[in-house]
């Protein structure tokens, strides 16, 4: 009984130590938040004649609106460099070559005067057309420059009206330039059509899509949306592999961007010093609709085409992103001034999509690489997932085996006095 109790106490122990270990893993050097330059938001509202409609909250959409935007102004982070565009504001007419060019920046992205937003704000009123996919592209625009995050939030209570530009491909071209835009949308009293067409605008550069029904709802995500732009991110370096190793570029440790085609290989090279090892974790993202059944694969090869270790993944069209990775630590060489070895990385992927799904531009893919010292003795407790926390482990098990120790001498004490009774 006492030997069963002192192993229950010293396996609770080392399963508390195991868990913190994995808690605190060591700091990773690859992609570190740049934050060197103020983040930007464009909030890109809706103003066609739609938004008259007189059903949220008892009012129209557009007071809903202007409430909304009266109070995130408020509670806008002074870090935060935010503007204002609209679209539908200014034609009212039936051209519809003019009103699929109406939009317009009612504040230009900067330092916020809350007063002067607030006053361009009250001036608006519904009037036309919603031009979304030209609207993305100006903001786009207006957001330009800079190595800081760059979020687009989008308000809109209907569909585009302005085919065939389709807003989704719109989104999909400014998720290819590697620029590390985000678009976020939001749709008021949304119906299906809208829907699809909103979520795919937001998937395609990472986003999200929200409705709204209700002011204080509309106030909160918007007040959300602004608030996660002031936070520190990793701004992805765009790159773009070959097609084969002996061409491809070679990388340091980071986040990089790049677009991969459908059933396309693409190459990357990367130089590992003996002593280190090589992590790397790729993701693809399904930003349209494609076939059920599909797989991504990570190859770590030499420059003769020997492998050297895989990742792979396959999916079955219930998620959006597939992702895999590997680890390569290269051994320690007795020679002073040995040479780094070139590793080239190869992602595939089998996406198709149905006939009439466009395939350009092709797939948003996302690669980490980070090249870091390796493990040292075969002993080292890194090997075992546990990073810097060896110190805890062993303090940790220590306090296990003491409250063993004692737990066994109490059971054994109260065990001699209930004999003697």
């Amino acid at each position: 009984m006492i030997t069963r109790t002192r192993l229950a106490a010293g396996a609770c122990a080392l399963l508390a130590a195991l868990a913190a270990g994995m808690a605190f893993p060591a700091g990773a050097s690859a992609g570190e938040p740049t934050g060197e330059d103020a983040p930007k938001v464009d909030l890109v509202l809706d103003v066609s004649g739609s938004m008259r409609t007189r059903d949220i909250d008892g009012g129209t959409r557009m007071a809903a609106a202007k409430q909304a935007f009266n109070e995130v102004l408020d509670a806008t982070p002074e870090e935060v460099q935010l503007g204002i565009r609209t679209l539908g504001a200014d034609y009212p007419g039936d051209d519809r070559k003019t009103g699929c060019k109406d939009t317009a920046q009612l504040y230009p992205v900067g330092p916020l005067d809350r007063t002067e937003a607030k006053t361009a704000v009250a001036t608006l009123a519904p009037t036309g057309w919603t031009p979304i996919g030209p609207a993305l592209l100006k903001a786009a625009d207006d957001l330009d420059g800079g190595d800081g995050s760059k979020r687009i939030v989008l308000i809109s209570d209907g569909e585009d009206t302005c085919a065939p530009l389709d807003p989704c491909e719109v989104a999909r071209e400014i998720a290819a330039k590697g620029i590390g835009l985000t678009i976020d949308t939001l749709g008021l009293v949304p119906n299906t059509k809208m829907r699809q067409q909103l979520s795919c605008i937001a998937e395609a550069t990472g986003g999200t899509y929200t409705s709204v029904e209700h002011t204080d709802e509309l106030t909160d995500k918007v007040n959300q949306l602004v608030d996660r732009a002031a936070d520190p991110v990793v701004t992805p370096v765009a790159t773009e592999g070959a097609d084969a190793c002996a061409k491809a570029p070679t990388l340091k440790s980071g986040l990089y961007t790049d677009r991969e085609e459908f059933g396309q290989q693409r190459w990357y090279r990367v130089d590992v010093e003996p002593g280190q090892e090589l992590r790397a974790s790729v993701s693809v993202g399904a930003d349209r609709a494609v076939n059920p059944s599909y797989g991504v694969l990570l190859r770590a090869v030499t420059v003769h085409g020997r492998e050297i270790v895989r990742g792979e993944a396959a999916g079955n069209g219930r998620t959006d992103v597939l992702s895999t990775g590997l680890r390569y630590p290269k051994q320690e060489s007795d020679e002073e001034d040995a040479p780094a070895e070139a590793v080239c990385l190869q992602v595939t992927n089998s996406f198709s999509v149905a006939s009439g799904v466009k395939t350009t531009p092709g797939l948003p893919l996302e690669l980490t690489v980070d090249v870091v010292d390796g493990p040292g003795d075969s002993d080292d407790v890194a090997a075992f997932g546990l990073g810097r926390g060896w110190w805890l482990l062993g303090l940790l098990v220590l306090v296990g085996f003491v409250a063993g120790l004692l737990w066994g001498w109490l059971s054994r004490w109260r065990f001699a006095i209930w004999r003697t009774n």
